[in-house]
């Protein structure tokens, strides 16, 4: 089913976000464990869970956390990627070994910390109605990024989607041990069905060593 390979139809997108995760966590191949977050309400719903059961199967002093892409704006901003991980996560776990928030004024030494740690554990993305993740927007200068840049600023060119930001490129992505996208809601429908079918939207670009899609029933509802 094109870039569907890895698609799991539940009902409950959170509850198997939250088991997943902790699959991931107890399979880590060193003592610590890198996640890179993302935003939006599926993910929050995501994390809320994630806090909610996880419960002593995850260590959150063996976690480091990074984000998949931020908004520029300050860290307190309602639309801040970081203020909704820690509301929905960090606060109801108490803390995290490292949490490396991602700012727009130092995007080389976000990338240079990448680069220092090779892999990253767990990707998290989401599906935009146009087809973007993380903050690749179609038709956006960083779906051509040099393949050795991790992270880039970027912005959507048509300007629905409003503030410049910072994102993981492809090739950032790609260094994902598991990428795991959540997608929920009708609106994501046609988008979703777009990735299926191998059109050329950015989210249909997404590789990594796995890449699991978590899907619910209404945003499966255009897949053949």
């Amino acid at each position: 089913m094109g870039g569907l390979a890895g698609l799991c139809v539940v009902d409950d997108v959170p509850g198997e976000f939250a088991e997943r995760v902790v699959e991931q966590y107890q399979a880590r191949v060193d003592g610590q464990f890198s996640l890179a977050l993302s935003g939006g309400g599926t993910a929050r719903a995501c994390y809320e869970r994630l806090a909610a059961e996880t419960g002593t199967r995850i260590d959150w002093w063996k976690v480091d956390v990074y984000w998949g892409d931020e908004r520029c704006v300050p860290h307190d901003h309602e639309d801040s990627n970081y203020r909704l991980a820690r509301e929905a996560l960090l606060d109801r776990v108490g803390a995290a070994n490292a949490t490396h928030l991602m700012r727009c004024a130092e995007v080389d030494a976000y990338q240079l910390r990448l680069g220092d740690l090779g892999r990253l554990d767990l990707v998290h993305l989401g599906l935009g109605p146009d087809g973007h993740t993380a903050s690749l927007f179609p038709g956006s200068p960083a779906l051509d990024a040099d393949p050795g840049r991790l992270v880039c600023l970027n912005s959507d060119p048509t300007g629905r989607n409003p503030y410049e930001r910072m994102t993981l490129t492809l090739s950032g992505i790609a260094r994902a041990r598991l990428v795991i996208v959540t997608v929920a809601g009708e609106e994501k429908a046609d988008a979703l069905a777009a990735v299926a079918a191998g059109d050329d939207v950015p989210a249909a670009r997404i590789t990594a060593d796995r890449v699991l899609w978590l899907v619910d029933p209404a945003a499966a509802s255009r897949l053949p």
